[in-house]
Parts: C-alpha cells; structure tokens; sequence
C-alpha cells in the first residue's frame, strides 16, 4: 500500500477538457467549440514571432517590459500594474496559490469558467458554487454567499458560456459588498468584443480588491501561444510576481502579442465581424426556434427543449463536419454552445441545423 498522496483537493479536480477538434473518420472539420478567432491572429503577430525564432536560443525577458508596456499604452493603464501569464489561467491559477490555501473558500457562478473551481481546489481551498439568475450573473446572490472565510470572487464577464454580461455599476457593487479580505477577479476574457467596455479597469484604479484578467487566446487569434495579462493594485501584483516563474512566457510568444495588441485596426475589424455574424447566427437559429440571450462575447449558447434534442443536434453536427461544445458540465445540458465563425462556417452551420430540425420534428 503505497504512503505516496498528493495534497487534499488535488483528487476532487475533474480533468479539464477542451473543445474537440476532430471528428473520427473526417480530416476535413470546421471546429466552433474553443471559441478562437476565425480570422487568425493579425499577420504583424505572426510576422513578429517568425522573426523571434531566431533568437529562440536566448531566455526570454523575465519583466515583460516590452509588452506590459505595448498594453499600457493600448489600454491607458500603468504597466507596474500589469502582470503577464500563460493564458489569463496561469493569472487565476497565481491568485489563488498566493491567496487561498486550507479553510478558505473561493466563489463562483453555476456556470463561470471550469479553471476557478480546478484552481481553488489546486491551492487546497474550497470552491463555493454560487446561483446564477437565468443564466446571468447575479451580484446579490454573490454577495450572500460570501462568508469570512471568502478570500477571491471570480466572475466572467461577458460570462463563458452563457455570454451574457451584467453593467460596469453592477461590478462596482458587487466590489463594494464583498467581505473586506476578498478579492473580486473580473474575468474579461471576452471583454475586447464589447465595444466602450474596459473589463472593470476603473474600479481596479479606484479600489484595492479588484483584479482584472485578459487574454490573447480570443480576439487576438493567440490560443495557441498562450499569452495572458492581469491588471492589479501594486500591492496585489508584487505577491503575484513572488511565484511567477521567472521565464513564464516564451520570446516568441511576448513577440507575437506585443505586435498583436498594437495592431488595434486589426482587432476592430476582427471586433466588428464577430458583431455582424453573432447577430446573423442567434437571428437564424431563433428562426428555427432555437433560442439564446443576447451574447456580449464570440459564441453563441443555442437552447434547446431537452438535453436529448442538443445531444442529437450535437451528433447530427458532427455527421456534417462542424464541431460545437456540449456545455452539460456546466449545467446547461440542453444547450449548445457555438463558436461565432465566419461567414461560410455561420452560413454552414445554421444549413446543418435546420435540416437537423427538419428531418426530426
């Protein structure tokens, strides 16, 4: 009997599990469940880490300067208070080592990002699941479920995978009610898709327990290089860069996203065709009576009757090439979540499920 175990909550941890991107038996698939940029990222980010692999021998920059600086500048914030990652993951992931630990409890919604729950377990505390009101966000219900042992709120907005979003003032009293030792995290993974919204960057300004996390993983085409950011108070970035590997981010991939988050023509071109095809695809679904709410983000939560109906529509799909995400791990069993592709791919996928709806009414 082995006497080898790793920490308490390790165990509890149910693996994540990406978007599929294959369909067994067919090598030519559309794959709208990662919610990733159909348009790719800007080709001054890929010609910006072609360049970089010739450096690839050399570390790379342990601060960040360069690109904290390339988002200080884009965004209108201090770069001292911008913290980079692998992915706006790794920033969850440092925020709850550094500070929740046994006996302390980190809250969420019902249907907030799997990673909040993985990481809180990951640093021995206790997730705290947290009701959501028709699938949005519900800061009164948030603020209740703290207790003094609440250390960190976490909560998507626009929320994944539901895609609805709660208003700048709801933020702010959500940051004002939680307990004085909590943290409040704003997940704006999806923030760039909602135009004028700055993701809760003024209340982390105006207050000392707001974090705001982003990532280059969606409108910026960058999933697969893993670049994330977080903007703090002082105080809360310099815990966090005391367990931040030194080498966290690849030269290539700090290249790719410097070049990425200054080439701002590109992301509003890539913000402005999310709009149009979002609004195409939730119109022509409704019209098949497949109903969602209006998503703030580059996805689309399809609703079905039964949970039934959105595993064959899912199966159905898939006969056809075109892979979306089953979202019952999220309790949301009766939906469908589908990526915003373009156009093609939109046209494709409102064609397959209409002969879907068709041949089995």
């Amino acid at each position: 009997m082995t006497h080898i175990a790793p920490q308490p909550g390790i165990m509890d941890i149910a693996l994540y599990e990406g978007g599929a991107a294959h369909v067994k038996g067919m090598s030519n698939v559309t794959k709208l469940s990662s919610n990733e940029n159909p348009l790719g990222p800007s080709p001054k980010a890929i010609e910006a880490m072609q360049a970089a692999v010739a450096q690839m021998h050399r570390y790379p920059s342990s601060d960040h300067a360069s690109l904290r600086g390339a988002i200080g500048d884009v965004y209108g914030l201090p770069a001292e208070q911008i913290i980079c990652g692998a992915g706006s993951d790794e920033i969850i992931a440092f925020l709850c080592q550094a500070y929740a630990g046994p006996g302390d409890e980190v809250l969420f919604t019902e249907h907030g990002f799997a990673m909040y729950r993985i990481s809180a377990l990951a640093a021995g505390a206790t997730p705290v699941e947290v009701r959501e009101r028709e699938r949005v966000t519900d800061v009164d219900a948030l603020i209740e479920g703290c207790t003094d042992r609440t250390r960190l709120v976490f909560i998507a907005n626009p929320n994944n995978p539901t895609g609805t979003m709660i208003s700048t003032a709801e933020l702010a009293r959500l940051a004002d009610g939680i307990p004085k030792q909590a943290i409040l995290v704003l997940d704006g993974a999806y923030a760039e898709y909602v135009e004028g919204y700055d993701a809760g960057a003024s209340l982390v300004a105006s207050r000392d327990n707001v974090v705001m996390t982003r990532t280059f993983s969606k409108i910026y085409g960058l999933g697969g290089a893993r670049v994330g950011w977080g903007y703090a108070p002082k105080p809360i970035i310099d815990v966090l860069n005391r367990i931040r590997g030194p080498f966290n981010l690849s030269s290539t991939a700090l290249a790719a996203a410097e070049a990425a988050v200054r080439d701002t023509a590109y992301t509003e071109h890539c913000r402005k065709e999310n709009a149009t095809w979002r609004s195409w695809l939730a119109e022509a679904l409704a019209e098949l009576g497949i109903p969602s709410d209006t998503s703030c983000a580059n996805f689309i939560l399809a609703r079905f009757a039964s949970a039934q109906e959105a595993e064959s529509c899912d199966a159905y799909l898939q006969s056809r090439g075109l892979i979306v995400r089953r979202v019952a791990g999220y309790k949301l069993p009766a939906a469908l979540r589908m990526t915003v592709g373009d156009e093609a791919s939109c046209r494709a996928l409102a064609a397959a499920v209409k002969d879907f709806k068709d041949t089995h009414s």
